[in-house]
């Protein structure tokens, strides 16, 4: 079995970089390989600044967009997983998340709007921020949190680590 990445684009506002799908399954084999992750389904949508702070929100209580959410299908009870996205006017996923492939570990979301400004702000490519938030995202989901000094000490180490992997150092 493997760990499988489904993901699609849900905003119009910023072009995706060419080549991101095969970034993204690197990084994504990278930290399978490092965290002994042998199967599973992520599932990553793209979206704008309305659709996450909207989320952030809802789920947070932070009323203003951010960059990246994750849902953990580990850590959240049944009234978690009821994300509408109906209401927040997305498309809906035209392929179904295949099963054989192992359980879903849960949603990533990335405002890319967001990204782009964050990346111009740091002062590298569009494709280096959204790889950032995608692994920042997956660990999230694996478990991962930056609530202490310590548990970010170890989160960022790990982050960089599969950054570097890739080719996306700073």
């Amino acid at each position: 079995m493997t760990v499988k990445l489904e993901w699609t684009n849900e905003q119009e506002q910023v072009a995706l970089p060419g080549g991101l799908g095969k970034l993204l399954d690197k990084l994504l084999a990278a930290a399978a390989r490092q965290e002994g992750l042998e199967s599973g389904i992520v599932s990553l949508t793209f979206i704008d600044n309305d659709a996450i702070q909207q989320l952030n929100r809802d789920y947070r209580g932070i009323d203003r967009p951010t960059d990246v959410l994750s849902f953990a299908l580990t850590e959240m009870t049944e009234e978690d997983i009821s994300i509408n996205y109906d209401e927040l006017e997305l498309e809906e996923e035209e392929t179904a998340l295949d099963e054989s492939d192992g359980e879903l570990l849960g949603d990533i979301l990335i405002s890319v709007p967001k990204a782009l400004e964050q990346s111009e702000e740091y002062g590298h490519s569009l494709e280096r921020e959204l790889g950032f938030l995608f692994v920042h995202g997956l660990l999230h989901l694996l478990g991962y949190d930056h609530g202490s000094e310590q548990e970010e000490k170890e989160m960022f180490a790990k982050q960089e680590h599969l950054l570097q992997q890739a080719g996306l150092s700073r």
